[in-house]
């Protein structure tokens, strides 16, 4: 980041990242983060600078406990957090996870909807209250930095929503993440509930408010946004977006597009973005989860232009055509032409002047004719094919190369 990027970012106020990737994250199914892992991926989001790192659920598994711990002890910077429901041994185990962390925090959920209260956890609303109480006191007993999560608080409804929050600050909690369990809000909804709980909890002001989004109708990153415009300083984030079900807001989405829209919100992240893309390389790789082509920031074709129209103004300046930087990510490659049916004469011709061939006149227009009649066959002509291509009449096979 630039010095002047820096000095622009100082102008607005910071949203923390919590990254969940660990916990939330390796509750995609099929995944298993094993306790190297979780060690070097909270490495990497350590050196990403990323504020917090929700390593596990220390509750589940005398495994699960180990993992969290070691990640407590091994990042050097962001505060580490261990999650607990809200039973009381719960957030003894989280305690005895983080407790050597530099800046440990415990975050303790609890269900708030009528259909969770009623469905699952099978208690009346006094009783939630009296356990979301107790549970955020012992937390606080341990340590300064307790988080509490209503559960499924977009579907809860508001009064007893803040009533459940003003008990938690009440007990100790000085961050309120507000979650988004089913992915099943849009973003006026996630605005006007923040606002009105603030209005009706006015001790939030001493507090960090929070956001937590799901992606089950691909809102998660535009909710996230919508919170942090109606006063969230908090955003819950995986990278990938990869968790439960259709995943989280995505960490890379979500800090580029306040990048990049972040001084109309007045608000920024602290984010060094340059180690984006080999984090996402490294959670694809550890977590089983294949990055979807088309996956925004990440995607193996998120800076690949295929038609000849885009190839053309790429080439002209890279951002008639692109958004964002690739470098701004780490990426190593940056923005690519892709040769293809789709394909004009000036991409064509600049990918074969790259390769060192040199044609012009008479000589491209006959090179360009047989690249079409290949391209013609397959979805993708590559640099072996140009060279073919390109050869003598005798080098080149035709369409079927």
């Amino acid at each position: 980041m630039s010095s002047a990027d820096r000095t622009e970012q100082s102008r607005h106020t910071p949203v923390a990242i919590f990254d969940t990737t660990l916990r939330d994250g390796e509750q995609a199914a099929g995944v298993c983060f094993s306790l190297a892992d979780k060690v070097e991926i909270a490495a990497r989001l350590d050196a990403l600078r990323v504020d917090v790192i929700e390593a596990g659920f220390p509750g589940a598994s005398p495994a699960e406990l180990e993992a969290v711990g070691r990640v407590a002890t091994a990042v050097k910077n962001a505060s580490v957090c261990a999650l607990a429901r809200a039973h009381l041994r719960d957030v003894d185990a989280a305690w005895s996870a983080v407790r050597h962390a530099r800046a440990p925090r415990i975050h303790v959920f609890l269900s708030s909807s009528e259909v969770h209260l009623g469905h699952q956890l099978h208690k009346s609303r006094a009783q939630v209250e009296e356990m979301a109480t107790a549970c955020v006191a012992r937390a606080r007993h341990y340590t300064p930095d307790v988080e509490f999560s209503p559960m499924d608080a977009t579907r809860s409804e508001p009064e007893f929503l803040a009533t459940l929050v003003r008990a938690a600050l009440a007990a100790g909690a000085r961050t309120i993440n507000i979650p988004d369990t089913v992915g099943c809000a849009h973003p006026d909804q996630v605005g006007a509930l923040l606002l009105d709980l603030q209005t009706r909890v006015p001790e939030l002001e001493d507090a960090v408010l929070s956001f937590h989004g799901q992606n089950d109708l691909g809102l998660a990153t535009a909710n996230a946004l919508a919170a942090v415009r109606a006063g969230a300083r908090q955003v819950e984030v995986t990278i990938n977006g990869i968790g439960e079900r259709a995943g989280n807001t995505s960490l890379e989405e979500f800090v580029m597009v306040m990048r990049m829209h972040g001084a109309a919100l007045g608000a920024c992240t602290r984010i060094d973005a340059t180690g984006i893309y080999a984090l996402s390389q490294l959670v694809e790789e550890r977590s089983g989860l294949a990055v979807s082509a088309n996956k925004p920031i990440v995607g193996r074709n998120a800076f690949r232009h295929a038609s000849g129209i885009h190839q053309d103004g790429v080439l002209k300046r890279r951002e008639t055509y692109e958004c964002l930087d690739p470098r701004e990510i780490g990426h190593p490659v940056g923005s690519e032409i892709v040769l293809g049916k789709l394909s004009g004469r000036h991409g064509f011709a600049a990918r074969v002047r790259a390769l060192g061939i040199q044609l012009d006149g008479h000589m491209l227009d006959q090179a360009f004719a047989r690249f079409q009649r290949v391209a013609d066959e397959k979805r993708e002509v590559q640099d072996v094919d140009l060279r073919r291509i390109c050869g003598n009449g005798e080098s080149w096979p035709g369409p079927g190369i």
